[in-house]
């Protein structure tokens, strides 16, 4: 009996040693073959580039323009001039349900900025990654002005719009004050003045596609700006509110019936946001 049980053991391992040969075979694996990178120097694919930029950041929407000249082999000095929009942050704006006109509360200024701006790119990775994807770390710095010019109509050089809700009182009765004029984007450029200060920004940004004819980038980084002589974009008076009058909205006066005045938004000397800037251009 122990010998059968021998003789069917060796038989068994006899038919399967082609079997257990055929499954190490199928094991082998072919050897890696290595993906070539067409690795580029910029020199060699072009010298200058020339583009238009769209900006999006918490100011808003802004537009200029980009010149690009190659001056190492992956290193590209830049150059840029653009319009943008320069706000608080905390700006809300809303509609009017019946006539669509926009309000901002508690603005005073509208501003716009014009950055000039000196820039280096170096490119990222350019061994590892391929030539349609060109990444690229860059900084910028120069001057900056800044216009800005009322929001509303202040004849009285307030510093505060009044909305139609405050109520004031003469003698025993209450009189509703009326609602300061908001200015359109067209008016009071009359009463407008310029401030100059400085502006920056830190980007990792993207060149798209590997026809070097055609400058295709995407950019994302911090954006900011600097004046000395602080901008005032949001109202920097507020009336005194009386506490002895079971309403909210009763404003404060002097014996001689002029409204009282506290201090409300200081002025800002610095702005900053993140920023995505599109680029689309030439090269040659």
């Amino acid at each position: 009996m122990i010998r059968l049980a021998i003789a069917i053991t060796l038989s068994s391992i006899f038919f399967l040693l082609p079997a257990l040969e055929n499954a190490g075979a199928q094991t082998l694996e072919p050897e890696v073959i290595q993906t070539p990178l067409n690795v580029s120097v910029l020199q060699d694919e072009y010298r200058t580039g020339f583009g238009f930029n769209i900006v999006m950041n918490n100011f808003g929407f802004g537009a200029g323009t980009e010149f690009r000249t190659v001056v190492a082999p992956q290193t590209e000095l830049t150059a840029s001039l653009r319009i943008t929009a320069l706000r608080d942050p905390s700006e809300q704006t809303f509609t009017d349900f019946f006539f669509g006109q926009q309000i901002v509360p508690n603005k005073f200024n509208r501003a716009f900025a014009f950055p000039l701006m000196l820039g280096i790119r170096q490119r990222l990775f350019a061994s590892t990654i391929q030539e349609d994807y060109r990444l690229f770390l860059s900084a910028s710095i120069g001057p900056a002005a800044a216009f800005t010019f009322p929001y509303f109509d202040d004849p009285e050089n307030f510093g505060y719009r009044f909305t139609g809700n405050e109520l004031i009182l003469i003698g025993e009765e209450l009189f509703r004050l009326q609602p300061t004029q908001v200015n359109d984007i067209f008016t009071g450029w009359s009463s407008g003045e310029w401030l100059f200060g400085g502006a920056g920004e830190f980007k990792i940004g993207l060149d798209i596609g590997s026809n070097f004819a055609r400058l295709n980038s995407v950019e994302f980084g911090y954006y900011f700006y600097y004046f000395p002589d602080a901008v005032q974009l949001m109202m920097p008076n507020q009336p005194v509110f009386r506490t002895d009058i079971p309403r909210n909205n009763v404003v404060q006066t002097t014996p001689e019936g002029d409204i009282l005045f506290e201090p409300f938004f200081e002025p800002q000397s610095f702005f900053g946001t993140p920023q995505i800037t599109f680029t689309f251009g030439w090269f040659w």
